[in-house]
């Protein structure tokens, strides 16, 4: 069921359906979803974020691969899941992103786990890293020093999506293994931050 969030009240809305195309059972939240099938929904399969940032989960209890919804329309399951590579239409768990301000953003990426060789900050969005001179394809380890970001596997914000959060793990993900669930490499190719 729907659980209780400390943040006041109209910070986050989100509407789901059990249809494609906003058809069909449809419920609203202001708060996290662990298992929307306890809901008596046994799949989303459209939504609308009308108010704030949300992490959207493969399985029950935030886990498997992630999908980053920020405000606007979800008709069907390519909206949200950011690739056909990964045909991947489940999701049902769902919680709000707990963020500042996108443009105060920041975070440390590191060449390799624990924190460990070649840095950069960045307070902005890279569609490819390696463009904007990251020598490779691959990080080690990253501090979010504020903000929310999603990390993504390929350039232009495309593959596996990761969220890393400055009030999670204190904003310190010293191996990859940390980033989510369903992480499997290092690779991250491209980062935006989290927009309310």
């Amino acid at each position: 069921m729907a659980q209780t969030n400390p943040m006041p009240a109209g910070t986050w809305k989100i509407t789901v359906y059990d249809q494609e195309h906003f058809q069909g059972k449809h419920m609203d939240f202001t708060s996290s979803c662990k298992n929307i099938m306890e809901c008596g929904i046994d799949n989303v399969r459209s939504l609308k974020v009308e108010c704030g940032a949300w992490m959207g989960y493969e399985h029950s209890n935030f886990c498997g691969q992630q999908f980053i919804l920020e405000r606007g329309d979800y008709p069907r399951w390519e909206a949200w899941s950011g690739s056909n590579a990964y045909h991947i239409e489940r999701l049902i768990s769902f919680r709000p992103i707990c963020c500042s301000n996108h443009k105060e953003s920041n975070i440390l990426i590191f060449e390799r786990e624990n924190f460990i060789g070649r840095q950069w900050e960045i307070s902005d969005d890279y569609p490819s890293l390696q463009a904007m001179g990251w020598p490779n394809n691959e990080i080690g380890s990253m501090k979010v020093q504020k903000g929310a970001w999603v990390c993504y596997q390929y350039p232009g914000y495309r593959g596996y999506q990761y969220l890393l959060e400055s009030d999670r793990h204190g904003g310190e993900y010293k191996h990859y293994l940390e980033w989510g669930s369903h992480a499997h490499t290092f690779q991250v190719q491209s980062l935006r931050r989290v927009q309310q």
